[in-house]
């Protein structure tokens, strides 16, 4: 009787062992009251295709008390994508301030005689990611205004707030020429008020009859940049393939391929190498327009001490410009408020000094920073590694904070048309459980898809989520299972 007892207990033992590598594979934790959330969850986790052999970090947590209801690889390190700017903007608002602007100063080193200016002009930026044309014909009537009509010194772009290095350490070189991989300077300026800084917007449309050139303007209108356009017109019924690129190292776009008669236009932002030359061009550009003579150079340099200010720009105030920041998920502005950290606490304004300063902000908010790597302030690169439930965890926290209503009103929101309210999520979540309900911040990059933010459920309860899914063959197929997990959690009456 003994030996069989014994054999049993040999048995039992033998099958739990060989169960262990499947119970950690998919480790779930719940709390007691939440079988039925866990259990949806579970399944879809489970049963989804585009999951199976990839990465599910999901964490979800009560608003209130901050509690844990959810748990599914929480802890593990999971490449965020965008979701970085959660912790960008978290830790920029907090050590900047909502009130915080970015200034750029005109001086000059010469004196003002009969009209003429004799001496230099120097462009000083501090690194404002939404300086337009119109904000350099501004600063031009300033000039103007002055009694200055000629200008017989140099016009000088000085960058020098920030360091050199245009681009984070990880940018793929694939994303060299797109908006969201432009280079980073502390003077620069945007096409329009989507505020892409160190980019042109270019606008194809068809000509008039097939076998016309297509028709190309670029905003800002701008000579900076030299457009070569191969592209053609073709019949209604005709292909529509139009590709736009910029050559490596150089302000060269060519336009090549086919736009039918009637096709509506086509638009396309492309970054330009040197965002302060770029700058620079379209101020002098400004004076021309205001009637001020300008006989010198363009050069790139830092201005003297014994400058005088002619005048100064300043930008909107950081907690307005974390909507475009945050909506438009815009790689740029989280590449400068890192800088503009390092710049402010550290007095370098440089990724690593930056990085220094957004992590030790995140301790503040109870986030274990020993659990993560971070290498920019957009989640661009793919070694960024948080795991869900430190993002969530700052969810949670800065719901004290007295910045919180713009750091929360900055999150794209579920179905609203509206660009600027809706953003990344305008046409997403549409559903009536889900729509204008979810606050919350998108991320893609390449094999990666992440949601993290706030939801109501249908009980009215706010819960608080995390969702990164890494090691996907298709992204977009993260997108819809992210959906599909928010549409769960709105069910709930939790």
């Amino acid at each position: 009787m003994f030996k069989k007892i014994k054999n049993y207990f040999l048995i039992l033992f033998i099958l739990i062992a060989a169960l262990i590598p499947y119970i950690n594979e998919h480790p779930v934790f719940a709390t007691e009251g939440t079988g039925t959330l866990t259990k949806k969850l579970n399944q879809l986790i489970n049963a989804e295709p585009a999951l199976q052999g990839a990465i599910a970090g999901v964490s979800i947590r009560s608003a209130d008390s901050g509690k844990i209801i959810y748990d599914h690889f929480g802890d593990t390190r999971l490449r965020p994508a965008s979701n970085l700017k959660l912790l960008t903007a978290a830790a920029a608002i907090s050590v900047l301030g909502e009130d915080y602007t970015f200034n750029t100063e005109v001086l000059t080193d010469g004196p003002v005689k009969k009209n003429t200016l004799k001496g230099n002009l120097f462009l000083r930026g501090k690194g404002d990611p939404t300086l337009l044309k119109s904000d350099f014909d501004k600063m031009a009537k300033q000039i103007q205004k002055q009694g200055i009509k000629k200008i017989e010194g140099n016009l000088v772009g000085d960058d020098s707030w920030y360091d050199d290095v245009r681009y984070s350490k990880d940018l793929p070189w694939s994303d060299e020429t797109t908006y969201y991989g432009a280079q980073v300077s502390a003077l620069t300026a945007s096409p329009t008020k989507d505020y892409d800084a160190g980019s042109v917007m270019v606008a194809v449309k068809p000509g008039a009859e097939p076998g016309d050139k297509v028709k190309v303007k670029v905003t800002p209108k701008t000579d900076y940049v030299k457009i070569i356009n191969k592209a053609v017109t073709v019949p209604e019924d005709g292909k529509k393939e139009i590709t736009i690129e910029r050559e490596h190292a150089k302000n060269t776009i060519t336009i090549i391929g086919t736009i039918p008669t009637k096709s509506k236009e086509e638009k396309e932002w492309i970054s330009v190498w040197e965002p302060t030359k770029y700058a620079l061009a379209l101020f002098k550009q400004s004076f021309a327009e205001h009637g001020i003579k300008f006989t010198g150079k363009i050069k790139t340099g830092i201005a003297p001490e014994n400058t005088q200010m002619l005048t100064v720009h300043r930008s909107m105030t950081l907690s307005k410009l974390l909507v475009p920041f945050m909506k438009l998920s815009n790689n740029g502005h989280a590449e400068t408020l890192v800088k503009e950290m390092g710049k402010v606490i550290k007095g370098d304004g440089s990724w690593e000094k930056g990085i220094e300063v957004l992590q030790s902000g995140m301790t503040k908010f109870g986030v274990n920073t020993k659990t993560m790597v971070i290498r920019d302030g957009s989640g661009v690169s793919h070694i960024d590694l948080i795991p869900a439930n430190q993002i969530s965890q700052l969810l949670f926290s800065v719901q004290k904070e007295k910045w919180f209503p713009a750091y929360f009103g900055s999150l794209p929101v579920s179905g609203e048309k509206d660009k600027l309210v809706g953003g990344t999520l305008r046409n997403r979540l549409k559903n009536q459980l889900t729509l204008g309900k979810v606050h919350a911040k998108t991320g893609t990059i390449s094999t990666v898809s992440s949601l993290s933010g706030y939801m109501t459920t249908r009980s009215g309860r706010t819960l608080i989520f995390s969702i990164v899914l890494n090691n996907l063959l298709d992204d977009s197929k993260g997108k819809q299972i992210e959906d599909k997990m928010v549409a769960i959690l709105a069910n709930q009456y939790y």
